[in-house]
């Protein structure tokens, strides 16, 4: 064998390992903004043992990629307790989806909304923080230009979230 191809070959196997040490890495990194968002760059690139300005790269080309969209709030546990929240099905008249969408997602208690299949289209979990909010928030999406019908259900209890 050459002295080319088995340079050739090194290459390969070497570009192949650094896909994945940095496809590990950007997994590492990802796990660790999904525990604590907040926390500095120094103190992740000392965690992943990268420098500051590699990390920094890392998590630029993250967002650019459009894999880090942005960063949220999370609630404290004893917060989360407290609000009361619910499963809403919501049947869409077709031609309006996307403008149904829109409005939906620019209720602030909708914090998720999910396409569905069988008899409704959507589902949204919605969070206020007494009943009467929630009732409110379900006026007001029931009457958005678009949806057909409702049916929702109360969360009781969280018995667990993966």
């Amino acid at each position: 064998m050459s002295a080319f191809v088995k340079y050739a070959i090194t290459s390969l196997i070497l570009t192949k390992y650094m896909v994945i040490l940095m496809n590990t890495m950007d997994a590492k990194l990802l796990a660790l903004l999904r525990e604590n968002a907040r926390r500095s760059t120094s103190e992740l690139a000392r965690e992943l043992n990268v420098s500051r300005s590699t990390l920094q790269s890392r998590i630029n080309k993250l967002e650019q990629n459009g894999i880090i969209k942005g960063y949220t709030v999370e609630y404290a546990d004893e917060y989360e307790n407290r609000l009361v929240s619910a499963h809403v099905l919501i049947m869409v008249h077709q031609k309006l989806t996307a403008r149904t969408n829109r409005e939906l997602h620019a209720i602030p208690q909708v914090k998720s909304l999910y396409a569905i299949s069988g008899d409704y289209d959507l589902m949204a979990i919605l969070m206020t923080e007494t009943t009467e909010a929630l009732s409110a928030t379900l006026d007001n999406i029931g009457n958005l230009e678009g949806v057909e019908r409702t049916n929702s259900s109360f969360i009781l209890e969280t018995k667990f979230i993966r």
